[in-house]
């Protein structure tokens, strides 16, 4: 019997497969700024001039401390699983002679995953962070803009880290510890 035929009405959720087929087809306009979590297309929030700052620091920040050591994506997809294709902030992805041009990087593929919260903690920490953890992305950074913190979430197990560090002064993700940067400049209004 269908699911409707109980009261529960039934999601139909999509693999990325389907998601990039709606891109292709014209359904999904190249200028939406979307993302695929757990089969459902969500909306991403607009980027506040703070937040790019950020990301822009970030980018310099990284691109100078990891030179050839990692290559860095700044909201680009990656590829979890059949059905999320998040676009982190930024990533540190191994390098590859093709910069992942064959196809996206899985988490085997990802050095660090950086998350920059303003108006999106909550949703960060309880969706992304979990969806991350999940699929063994082995460390990821959530800048909160507001309380202008810094926190390292490591040893993934489940849907959640082991490990959470507050980081300050200058620090390097775990994969590259000759990539430190200074935490400092991200705050800088």
């Amino acid at each position: 019997m269908p699911a409707q035929a109980h009261g529960t009405p039934r999601k139909h959720l999509l693999t990325v497969g389907d998601y990039h087929r709606m891109a292709e087809v014209g359904i999904l306009s190249p200028e939406l700024r979307v993302e695929l979590i757990g089969g459902e297309i969500i909306d991403m929030a607009p980027i506040g001039s703070r937040h790019a700052a950020t990301i822009n620091r970030l980018t310099h920040l990284f691109g100078r401390a990891c030179g050839e050591q990692a290559i860095v994506a700044v909201q680009n997809p990656v590829l979890l699983g059949a059905d999320s294709e998040p676009q982190p902030d930024l990533a540190l992805l191994r390098p590859r002679d093709d910069f992942y041009a064959a196809h996206h990087p899985g988490p085997e593929d990802v050095l660090l995953i950086v998350e920059v919260a303003d108006t999106t903690l909550g949703y960060d920490r309880n969706v992304k962070l979990p969806l991350y953890a999940r699929h063994g992305i082995s460390e990821t950074w959530l800048i909160d803009l507001e309380a202008q913190t810094v926190t390292s979430y490591s040893k993934p197990g489940g849907d959640r880290y082991h490990e959470l560090m507050l980081l300050t002064g200058h620090s390097a993700p775990l994969a590259l510890p000759g990539c430190a940067i200074p935490l400092t400049p991200l705050f800088v209004r």
